[in-house]
């Protein structure tokens, strides 16, 4: 997808909202598990009842993995769903993936071909020949971890180097790979106070941020420092509307969850 195609969803819906598709069946309600792909029957009623307020989905593929082939064919049948359905969804697949070149290559090929998505998370440590082999396919796109909203993220993330934190390094240095205008990052929510400088950094990149609801992020305090000219964020929940509800009302109640967060962003869409 064209980043112009997705500011102007964002406009026509707006929404900045995408819906975070990490299905548990231990969570989704227990009259799904009669059926012969739970999964996918879940998730294409999730997407049913919220599209209209969202502009992405992002499935973690832990969530598919876990349940081995019929997990990853589920995983399938859900993006083709959205592709075929609902072509103007932005699609993440959730795998922080990052290895060596040829590696890289593969990852890149089964997400962004065989699967389809429109853009892939990736872990930077290994550095710019792990990262630069996603961002060789046209209008795909490469969602780099930046600042995580998990505890441990302290134990390297913020480690200083040369009057530098390290989130700060690689932000400041992934700019520099081939195709780096495909990059969008990971910030999360609950590290919202760093934004204004992250913005200083990289003032024109899509941010990805997970954290808003369950893990404490706010929408107010990730659009004050976080919004650019083209709004540049996609804000992710995932539990706090897939789960609002584990009865046969679960995508009613999702859909309304997604309203209200919609509505709440609608404020900060000039």
């Amino acid at each position: 997808m064209d980043i112009q195609n997705l500011i102007q969803q964002i406009e026509k819906k707006r929404s900045m909202l995408c819906i975070g598709l990490d299905v548990d069946l231990e969570k989704i309600p227990k009259h799904l598990l009669n059926l012969e792909d739970p999964i996918f029957e879940f998730n294409k009623k999730i997407i049913e009842a919220t599209q209209e307020y969202c502009i992405g989905y992002k499935p973690n593929t832990a969530f598919y993995e876990a349940y081995g082939i019929k997990g990853w064919k589920a995983l399938k049948k859900t993006i083709d769903y959205l592709n075929e359905f609902y072509p103007e969804q932005f699609t993440i697949a959730d795998a922080k993936r990052g290895d060596i070149g040829n590696t890289s290559t593969m990852y890149a090929k089964a997400f962004f071909e065989d699967l389809n998505f429109d853009s892939v998370t990736v872990a930077p440590y290994m550095g710019r020949d792990s990262v630069e082999p996603f961002l060789k396919f046209d209008k795909k796109h490469t969602i780099l971890l930046g600042l995580t909203s998990n505890q441990g993220s302290e134990d390297f993330q913020f480690l200083k180097s040369n009057d530098m934190l390290l989130f700060e390094s690689v932000l400041r240095k992934s700019q520099a790979w081939a195709n780096s205008k495909q990059l969008m990052y990971v910030i999360g929510a609950t590290k919202a106070s760093h934004l204004k400088t992250i913005r200083s950094i990289i003032p024109e990149s899509f941010l990805l941020i997970p954290g808003v609801g369950a893990q404490g992020g706010s929408i107010k305090g990730v659009c004050e420092f976080g919004l650019n000219d083209n709004y540049g964020l996609i804000i992710n929940s995932s539990r706090g509307i897939i789960y609002a509800s584990n009865q046969e009302d679960f995508a009613e109640k999702a859909g309304l969850k997604a309203k209200a967060m919609q509505k709440e962003m609608e404020y900060y869409i000039k």
